[in-house]
């Protein structure tokens, strides 16, 4: 398994070896000894999953704050994600930057994204399934928040157009980013 830092360090790019044969292949998908030797040491509390019928489909800009915050461990069992972390840690040298990843089943690649960040994806296939691993706090509806998930502001390229996302409610009203108050 390899670690890489992106261009947020906090924000990594985990790469798994896969194994293949005739029959297909095997990964280990997580390893905490690996992941704690690259700065990964949460403990994960929940497992999520979503499913995407539809390409273009956007979730997010959502996070979580304290005492709830959470940390993301993000990969695609079918499909294709642009995934999306943007530093929302007030006192961060890189607030209000954004990493952003293409992570697929094909490779299955993962994105680490600690607490302190929105997460966001837009599906790239159809029928694309996401999972990852949750740390830090169990999901609270109390301590749920989002960001304007194409506020011009953040800078994000987002390979749809903004007429032609499917978005849940949530994300249509979302706030736009300057209107935050501090969160981390």
């Amino acid at each position: 398994m390899q670690v890489v830092d992106q261009a947020i360090p906090d924000v990594k790019l985990v790469i798994p070896n896969r194994f293949g044969d005739d029959r297909g292949w095997f990964s280990e998908t997580f390893r905490a000894d690996i992941l704690a030797d690259h700065g990964i040491s949460d403990a994960f509390v929940q497992d999520n999953q979503s499913f995407s019928a539809q390409p273009s489909t956007v979730r997010g800009i959502h996070f979580q704050t304290h005492p709830h915050a959470q940390a993301k461990l993000v990969r695609v069992l079918s499909g294709a994600i642009l995934d999306v972390a943007v530093d929302l840690r007030r006192a961060s040298p890189t607030y209000g930057r954004h990493g952003a990843a293409r992570i697929d089943a094909e490779t299955g690649h993962q994105l680490f994204i600690p607490v302190g960040f929105g997460h966001a994806f837009c599906t790239l296939e159809p029928d694309t399934m996401v999972a990852y691993k949750v740390a830090g706090g169990y999901y609270s509806r109390a301590h749920d928040g989002a960001v304007l998930w194409n506020d011009p502001d953040l800078g994000i390229a987002w390979p749809v157009a903004a007429d032609e996302a499917v978005l849940s409610d949530k994300d249509i009203r979302a706030p736009r980013f300057a209107d935050l108050p501090p969160l981390f």
